[in-house]
């Protein structure tokens, strides 16, 4: 007797809290939604007044141009797969803007496979390629900005472009970039160090859920606007595959001997120009210069995980971006979908309100505008769009990867550490 009334009194306290704790939790999680719904719109907000200003380069130079002098930089390291293709699209570039001296030169470092053969190849067909003298890797150095800073030094053009094995110039790509150039002077003055985002290509899902993630980040965080109207260094952005140097002003800042430890060009090289006093800028290179960065999901990982942390510098921004990314943008697919489970098998008890399913529900279609938007201004694979929980849930994962590979010494650039 007594134990039935134990359990019909500890019955009738469950029953009682229930609505209490449901209107509690109801009342939690609806703010949450809230919240991820504003991280949502202002990152469309944002993209929108990002994507005005993020123009591409001009088709027709001004009437009054006279060319210029150029060294397209490739460093190369077991290119043989990449190489010819790169440094023939480079030339065909040159053919198309006769008015200019351009020359493409080759740091071949330390290749075992084809690349010198290949190399010595393209030299003796063509006087305008150029293999780079080659010193050894000294101590503290990554290999990539050794080789840059080798080639940036023997090169004797006004303009140096350090570009990757795997980048491809349209015909028209050296001549459209110089147009750019002398049209997009800031409130600084001329551009010192300007670089493209190329149209990145990708070939499978692997693929797909983290690369088109670049043009996210860049147009949902980068104030361009305060980019052109002030030399902040926190406030600049490049891309390693294509960045045009002035060869006076890169001298002066040190070279990327200045970089010569990092595995994030992108990030750290227009830092460097602006505590010096030179400006740039970026540009949107979508229609004359395109790569494949990576092949699959383990090559796309890696090359990622390589640097994706220096990129963003610190814990604290890291720790911002998981927040961000996972409570702001992935949170209402996990919640939209409980609720969605919740209600195909009857449930009473989701702890989810109306309002926070339509709050979780406007957060998803503001974030699929963003990403078709995307899709469509950068020719990005229609199948990343309705991965996007998925992709920026991958990418946290990779930030913290990178952050573990940074602190333990781990990281490379095709085994070249230094």
């Amino acid at each position: 007797m007594s134990s039935n009334l134990g359990a019909f009194f500890l019955t009738s306290m469950i029953q009682a809290a229930a609505p209490a704790a449901e209107a509690q939790t109801s009342d939690w999680v609806t703010w949450w939604m809230a919240g991820a719904l504003v991280i949502s719109a202002i990152a469309l907000l944002i993209s929108l007044r990002n994507l005005s200003r993020f123009r591409r380069a001009p088709v027709v130079n001004d009437s009054d141009d006279e060319g210029w002098s150029v060294t397209v930089c490739i460093p190369a390291r077991n290119e043989a797969v990449n190489l010819e293709a790169c440094v023939q699209s480079a030339l065909e570039s040159a053919d198309a803007d006769p008015a200019s001296s351009t020359t493409v030169m080759v740091y071949d470092d330390g290749s075992d496979d084809a690349t010198p053969t290949i190399l010595a190849r393209l030299v003796k067909s063509d006087p305008r390629v150029i293999k780079a003298e080659v010193n050894p890797l000294p101590s503290g150095w990554n290999g990539k900005q050794h080789a840059c800073d080798r080639m940036g030094r023997q090169g004797q053009t006004d303009w140096l472009l350090f570009t990757d094995a795997d980048v491809r110039f349209t015909q028209d790509c050296l001549r459209r970039t110089r147009a750019a150039v002398r049209a997009q002077r800031t409130a600084n003055g001329d551009i010192a160090l300007f670089s493209a985002f190329p149209h990145e290509r990708t070939g499978t899902i692997g693929e797909t859920l983290v690369v088109p993630l670049i043009h996210f980040i860049l147009m949902s965080y980068l104030p361009i606007g305060r980019m052109r109207s002030s030399l902040d260094p926190a406030a600049s952005a490049a891309c390693g595959q294509f960045v045009l140097a002035r060869r006076d002003a890169w001298l002066q800042v040190g070279g990327h001997a200045v970089i010569k430890d990092s595995m994030h060009d992108g990030v750290r090289l227009p830092r460097i120009f602006r505590r010096a006093g030179f400006a740039t800028d970026i540009f949107d290179g979508t229609d004359i210069v395109h790569c494949r960065m990576y092949h699959g999901f383990r090559e796309t990982w890696s090359g990622f995980a390589k640097n994706a942390y220096e990129g963003l510098g610190n814990i604290f921004l890291l720790l911002l971006l998981t927040v961000l990314h996972l409570g702001g943008h992935v949170a209402p697919w996990i919640i939209l979908g409980f609720v969605a489970v919740s209600s195909s098998l009857g449930a009473e008890f989701s702890g989810v309100s109306m309002a926070a399913a339509g709050f979780a529900s406007a957060a998803i279609i503001v974030q699929l505008t963003l990403r078709v938007l995307l899709a469509a201004r950068f020719q990005q694979a229609w199948s990343g769009v309705l991965l996007h929980p998925v992709a920026l849930s991958v990418f946290t994962l990779l930030q913290w990867w990178s952050l573990v590979l940074h602190v333990t010494g781990r990281r490379s650039w095709r085994g070249r550490l230094g």
